[in-house]
């Protein structure tokens, strides 16, 4: 099985695709980036699988990160690997952010917590929970640092995530013991690509995890404008 993984919910454009029984991804690309997801995300597509042999009638499965992250960065995604997958008439399915950002962390064996954290700005993060097996503690929340710090507990915590450092600095404040090796800006797309090859369809839909509402509402003052009847 050939799956194709878009991310673009948090710091960069990435495309990989990986086929299940080769060790290696055959293709890989990323892009760092705030912004601007939405117009490099296409021909990034496009230039990793026309290097490919048989193209996009090749793939089987579609994987693409559903957040959470940022709003405008999720949609992108989305929008992307649900109109290819209808093209395609292929399956696709949905990887949490914040377990791609953890699963790295899981190809050894370590004693502790695993917690993954993206930056939800002004003051808040994004994160989630796991034992070092894999197995979530609790659903994504958005809160304090300081409150993912003491959901963690005794620790030790291995923290990862664009959102990691703020963990971190928690984390010495309360005298909790971490290591700061998956920190980044952005989760691994190869990960993300074994991630979406061993979820199933039915379980794993492409649906945004948002948490928490947007920054950008109406103002209560004003009425919406609608268009004339």
């Amino acid at each position: 099985m050939r799956i194709l993984a878009i991310d673009t919910s948090c710091g960069a454009a990435s495309v990989a695709v990986v086929e299940s029984g080769q060790a290696e991804p055959l293709a890989v690309m990323s892009k760092r980036m705030a912004r601007g997801h939405a117009d490099a995300l296409a021909p990034m597509v496009e230039e990793v699988m026309r290097g490919l042999d048989g193209g996009f009638a090749s793939l089987s499965r579609i994987a693409v990160a559903t957040g959470p992250g940022s709003f405008t960065g999720i949609r992108v995604g989305l929008a992307m690997a649900r109109a290819m997958a209808v093209a395609l008439a292929i399956p696709v399915v949905g990887v949490s952010t914040l377990a791609a950002f953890a699963a790295p962390l899981l190809s050894a064996p370590r004693p502790g917590i695993i917690a993954a954290a993206i930056d939800a700005r002004h003051g808040s993060v994004y994160f989630q929970l796991f034992e070092a097996s894999g197995r979530p503690l609790g659903p994504p929340r958005c809160d304090t640092a300081r409150e993912c710090v003491r959901a963690i507990g005794a620790g030790p915590a291995w923290l990862a995530g664009d959102a990691a450092a703020l963990i971190a600095n928690e984390a010495q404040r309360a005298g909790l013991p971490y290591d700061l090796g998956a920190a980044g800006d952005a989760p691994d797309i190869v990960a993300l690509a074994w991630m979406g090859l061993a979820v199933d369809p039915a379980t794993s839909p492409a649906r945004p995890i948002y948490v928490k509402a947007p920054d950008a509402r109406p103002n209560p003052a004003e009425s919406i404008a609608r268009a004339p009847a």
